[in-house]
Formats: structure tokens, sequence, C-alpha cells
């Protein structure tokens, strides 16, 4: 019996290691209020020749109301540190906590299993493959919330129907896949903060 769930566990390391489940619609963009259209094209330029900035990320913040506590951790390390323990306990809790389907708990297991990982890459400030994980594991922690409307081009478009803050904050996920990873370490550490603000106030 172990040895089954084994390869059942394999097959959902593999299929979130290769599944891309975010996709914007072309009509995606047109959904986003306007109060956050300066945001969005700041932080992630459609012009692949411009550069997001730590500004931009801070301006973010303001719009997802966590720039408190983002300027706090991107100004001090020693917060920062204090303060991952709260966001480690949250997001576990979170994801233990979310329902899902009876189909989908190996889902669930493969997500948890990731976390450590995750959460490591961070403490030692491994921040390129820290955001490279973090990708994938909110597009899982999406569907353990959406299902299969996670999935289809217009999710953006439906979390923004669903609530216009919440919708931000899938988009800065959907994004996150497409920032290069040679990118300046601050960047790649200020977007890891912001989702982590985000989540430890969700």
């Amino acid at each position: 019996m172990l040895g089954a769930f084994k390869t059942r566990l394999t097959h959902w390391v593999r299929l979130v290691q290769t599944e891309r489940m975010f996709s914007n619609s072309p009509s995606a963009e047109r959904s986003i209020p306007g109060e956050y259209k300066k945001a969005v094209a700041d932080l992630f330029p459609i012009d692949f020749t411009l550069k997001p900035t730590l500004a931009a990320a801070e301006y973010y913040a303001k719009c997802l109301e966590v720039d408190a506590d983002f300027t706090r951790l991107i100004e001090s390390a020693a917060d920062l540190e204090a303060f991952f323990p709260h966001f480690k306990k949250n997001f576990s809790l979170l994801v233990a906590k979310t329902w899902v389907e009876q189909a989908d708990e190996i889902r669930k297991e493969t997500l948890q299993l990731r976390l450590p990982g995750f959460y490591a890459k961070i403490e030692r400030e491994d921040y390129r493959g820290a955001l490279a994980d973090f990708s994938v594991i909110l597009e899982e922690l999406a569907y353990l919330f959406f299902g299969d409307q996670s999935k289809k081009d217009d999710f953006t478009e439906y979390a923004f129907r669903i609530d216009a803050q919440m919708g931000l904050f899938w988009w800065y996920s959907s994004r996150l896949s497409h920032i290069p990873l040679d990118e300046d370490p601050r960047l790649l550490r200020a977007l890891l903060i912001l989702g982590i603000c985000y989540l430890s106030a969700f």
C-alpha cells in the first residue's frame, strides 16, 4: 500500500512540476480595475525591455493593503526573521485546513510536502529557488481553492470578479513564473515578501 502511495505521489510531483495552470486570456488585462492598472503595468510590464523595480513592488503592496508590513520587512532583515515563523505557521495551516474533494487529497499532500523545502530556501536566502517554488506552490493553492477554474484562461478575470483585491493577488501569482530568475536578488526578495505579507493576512 505504501508503494502505491509513493507511486501516486511521484505522479503528482511530476504533474506539479510540469503543469502550468495560470494563463491569462487576451481580455484578462481589460478586467483589471482602473485603480490597479498602474500597479500591474509597473510590476509586470508588457514591454520586456522594461524592468520591475522595488518601488513598483512597494506600490503593489499598497494596493494589496500590506504596505506597512512589506516596507518593514524589506528594510529590516531582523524583522523578516522574526516575522517568518508567523508566516510559516499561518500558511501551513491555510493549506492544511483547505477542504478538497477526496480525489484531490494526494494533490494537497504533495503541496504540503513542498512547503518545508520552500521555507528552507527562504531561510538560507536562496531567493531564486524560493521564488521558483513559490510560483508552483501558488498555482497548486489556486487549484485547491478553485478547482479546474484555476486552469482556465479566464481565471484571473474570474478572481477579479469575485473580489478586486484578491484578483490583484492572483494576478501577481500568475506572473511570478514569468519573472527572470537572473533579476536583482533584492527584487526577487521583494516579490517573495509581497506574497508572504498578503498570505500572512489572508
